[in-house]
């Protein structure tokens, strides 16, 4: 009888099976995790509720191609990853919705030059080729390990510390001269 103390790749092995009610196990799991993705991503709880249903769906969907060369978390956290980059690339957010999140109830001038550089830091870190940005991303916007990463991406360890560390130094060379050279608080 299998119950929540199981396995992901056991549960995963009965839902494909058939008993496509055990996915409640992977929901309950998962959910949370994959919530606070989202509100790394969206910063709202509305669209984190969204990001959280459509991954898990998109997981439910997709599960016949999990392989088990990886963990399972690691396969999950890899397509919300990769949904919620896709998804911030295909909405276009309003510029004054991001000045709203970003700005946090400091002065307008304050405010605007903060924009400007997060813009600045955003198109800089858009630029890096994938290898750099996916690492940078998962790394210090998103809070995973290096051993994380290397589940998510397949890189060795090493690489994506190099990646990390190779990353920074093109922004920082990017950055020079510029005005977030000198601006920390972000």
């Amino acid at each position: 009888m299998l119950n929540e103390r199981d396995s992901d790749e056991q549960i995963v092995r009965v839902v494909l099976d058939g008993q496509n009610e055990k996915f409640k196990f992977i929901v309950k799991r998962y959910q949370t995790y994959i919530y606070n993705i989202g509100m790394r991503f969206f910063g709202n709880e509305d669209d984190s509720l969204d990001f959280t249903q459509d991954v898990l769906l998109k997981a439910y969907t997709e599960l016949k191609s999990f392989s088990g060369k990886a963990s399972f978390r690691a396969w999950i956290i890899k397509i919300a990853y990769n949904y919620g980059i896709n998804k911030i690339k295909a909405a276009k957010h309003d510029k004054a919705e991001i000045d709203d999140n970003i700005s946090g109830g400091i002065g307008p001038e304050k405010s605007h030059f903060k924009n400007e550089v997060s813009d600045l830091l955003k198109r800089s870190i858009d630029a890096l080729p994938y290898k750099y940005s996916i690492c940078l991303d998962l790394y210090f916007f998103m809070g995973f390990k290096y051993d994380e990463i290397n589940n998510i991406t397949g890189f060795p360890v090493n690489t994506i510390k190099s990646n990390v560390r190779r990353a920074k130094q093109i922004l920082r060379e990017k950055l020079r001269g510029s005005m977030a050279e000198d601006y920390h608080e972000m």
